[in-house]
């Protein structure tokens, strides 16, 4: 194998981060750079938040639990579909948005 078959490939992912998050990244959106195992794999909301993490230390853990589940109060959408599957993938052009629930009384 070359040097050059074994750079890693990357897609630049765009999500739409809740205002309870935006201490995190000072921003509402955020473009992430997630690592793809294959070029013609698009990357999955699994490694979007991996990768969001390594940008934002901690903003993952807001999100996903010690168990790997995803927290009842956040709701993902991939374009206008809403899932609770990490292995979803994101596609090219679509955005990753996150949604975080309130609370109160």
């Amino acid at each position: 194998m070359s040097a050059e078959a074994s750079q890693e490939v990357a897609a630049v992912v765009r999500v739409r981060v809740p205002t309870p998050l935006r201490s995190y990244t000072r921003a509402a959106d955020v473009d992430v750079a997630v690592p793809l195992l294959a070029p013609e794999l698009p990357p999955t909301i699994g490694g979007v938040l991996a990768s969001i993490d390594v940008a934002y230390p901690g903003i993952r853990f807001r999100m996903i639990d010690e168990q790997g589940a995803i927290r009842p109060h956040i709701r993902l959408f991939v374009g206008n579909l809403a899932t609770r599957d990490l292995a979803t993938p994101v596609r090219p052009g679509e955005v990753l948005m996150i949604v975080a629930a309130l609370s109160g009384g």
